[in-house]
């Protein structure tokens, strides 16, 4: 009987002895082992954006969010102006952004004040001005300097956006023209509504503003853009807010705006890319 106990006894001993050499090959792999990858964090990105750039920043903000992970949160304000919903308004009353989109010197002007990152300034797309009137009203002529004029001096209302377009009419266009004592009387600085849809209430017969502001518009014809002697070609841009919680996602998204993947849905509401140059 005891030889027998003894056999059981040195088979359990080895047993045992193979369990712990087992483990401990185990623990040796996992203290070798490369630790996991962690999943890429998702970000929300707090973006506000002015007109201009409103229509093409829509169809692509659903594309980058697939393609990232990210969240973006979204507010609209006119580059300029005081309204209340206006970009400059909302950062002096210290609502939180990431990115903020608008025309490039108001872009500087809030780097140069510390409200945005010095050198986070990208280019997005290149803008220009145009005119529109109610659908099915009579489409004056604009195509040269004179025809822009007597259409101005013609019309009996305007109305211009109070951004970068209508700040251009308003104090430089219609005195390059020399029309500003007959035409700035009957015209109307819109605030915190799209010059188009003035338009197509029937409130102006002519409006002015930014082309890719007026071409997603229902209820107005564009006309075309003014004349290559007195157009002015805005640079909208993006830039990085001082203090921003996610400055990673929102360079991110930035690039994403300057792809080559974005130029076709940017050039289709009436911008120019520039970014993907």
């Amino acid at each position: 009987m005891q030889p027998i106990l003894t056999l059981r006894r040195k088979a359990l001993r080895g047993a045992l002895g193979l369990l712990g050499l087992g483990a401990a090959t185990l623990l040796a792999a996992c203290a070798t082992a490369p630790a996991p990858t962690p999943a890429p964090r998702s970000a929300e990105i707090r973006v506000i954006t002015s007109g201009a750039f409103t229509e093409a920043y829509k169809q692509l903000v659903p594309l980058f969010e697939r393609e990232s992970g990210h969240k973006v949160i979204s507010s609209f304000g006119a580059s300029m102006g005081n309204a209340p919903d206006a970009i400059p308004t909302r950062l002096a009353r210290g609502e939180q952004f990431d990115i903020i989109i608008l025309a490039g010197p108001a872009l500087d002007g809030f780097i140069k004040e510390g409200k945005a990152v010095a050198g986070s300034r990208v280019d997005l797309v290149r803008s220009t001005i145009g005119f529109a009137v109610k659908s099915g009203a009579p489409k004056p002529d604009i195509s040269t300097v004179p025809k822009l004029k007597q259409t101005l001096l013609d019309a009996k209302s305007i109305a211009y956006s109070a951004s970068a377009s209508g700040t251009y009419f308003s104090t430089e266009l219609v005195q390059k023209l020399g029309i500003a004592e007959q035409v700035l009387p009957k015209s109307k600085r819109i605030l915190s509504e799209r010059v188009g849809t003035v338009v197509a209430r029937g409130d102006a017969e002519l409006g002015l503003q930014q082309v890719s502001e007026l071409v997603p518009i229902p209820g107005i014809d564009y006309i075309g853009p003014l004349p290559d002697e007195v157009q002015q070609a805005t640079f909208f841009s993006a830039g990085i807010v001082t203090g921003a919680k996610e400055p990673e996602a929102a360079r991110a998204l930035i690039k994403f705006f300057t792809s080559a993947k974005a130029a076709p849905v940017i050039a289709k509401t009436g911008l120019e890319p520039v970014g993907s140059k």
